[in-house]
């Protein structure tokens, strides 16, 4: 059957199995990927956390395939990153607008599903986890978290690889708007990039950019021990965010050329494609 018009495949994909299994009137429905490996318990889990907190979607971020020097160093980062911009506290509070989820596990109740039309909502979002848990936060209640019980076996063998990972959605998230990526690039300049080039400038500036750098380093040790990796590579964070900076440039020019960003072999959101 040919990819319905305004559907991704991966939505038209999820909007197939939902509606092949509503005749068994589940409470919940399970979205995970085909490279995720669950433990026995992962479901109990997610439907006990659920019921516990009334909540109408439970999230865990699956750890990641880390294995290459490629993962070693750029992966932990991945996640480092996702939760400053989704940080669980935020997407858990009912008060706050922040919602987040991770595509790989996510639990959500059927009536909830239902209430924001079912999957049709977001039948062509990219970033489809976190648009989600928006809808759903509209008028219900979401919940993200991080286990070690769930794995992703999608390995990224080298650096090209996890570049086009972050670069076929970077720029879709900041909605294609020039201005979000100099704001974009700037934030990460300015946050990551210039407290290890001020100790170079000695006196104050020096102080200050190794205190910055310092506690950029300590607010990175609990994801570098959750993938049991060296606290010592802490001091890497400045390189890593540049790469993350520019595979974001890199998706913005995909964009602009037409060209989008490329996984699995497809295309994703090209300007052109859009346009048609």
């Amino acid at each position: 059957m040919p990819l319905p018009t305004g559907w991704t495949g991966k939505m038209w994909a999820l909007s197939q199995g939902v509606q092949h299994t509503a005749e068994f009137a589940p409470d919940y429905f399970l979205f995970t990927d085909a490279d995720i490996i669950h433990a026995p318990d992962s479901v109990t889990c997610l439907v006990a956390r659920a019921q516990a907190g009334n909540l109408d979607l439970v999230s865990m971020m699956a750890l990641l395939h880390c294995s290459s020097l490629a993962e070693h160093a750029l992966i932990p980062a991945f996640v480092f990153f996702f939760f400053m911009l989704y940080p669980p506290e935020w997407v858990r509070n009912p008060k706050r607008k922040t919602a987040g989820a991770a595509g790989g596990d996510i639990l959500v109740r059927a009536e909830a599903l239902a209430r924001i039309g079912g999957i049709t909502s977001i039948r062509n979002e990219l970033i489809d986890d976190c648009a989600l848990a928006r809808e759903i936060k509209r008028n219900g209640s979401v919940w993200l978290g991080l286990t070690p019980n769930t794995c992703s076996i999608r390995g990224y063998a080298s650096f090209s690889s996890v570049g086009r990972m972050i670069s076929r959605t970077a720029f879709y998230q900041l909605r294609h708007s020039g201005w979000l990526l100099i704001a974009t690039v700037l934030g990460l300049a300015i946050t990551y990039l210039v407290p290890p080039v001020m100790v170079f400038f000695g006196g104050w500036a020096a102080v200050w950019g190794a205190a910055a750098w310092l506690l950029m380093s300590i607010a990175f040790w609990p994801t570098l021990r959750f993938y049991s990796r060296s606290l010592t590579s802490a001091p890497l964070l400045p390189l890593i965010a540049l790469f993350y900076t520019g595979a974001t440039i890199h998706s913005a020019i995909q964009y602009w050329l037409g060209q989008g960003g490329e996984w699995k072999g497809r295309v994703q959101d090209a300007k052109s494609h859009l346009a048609g």
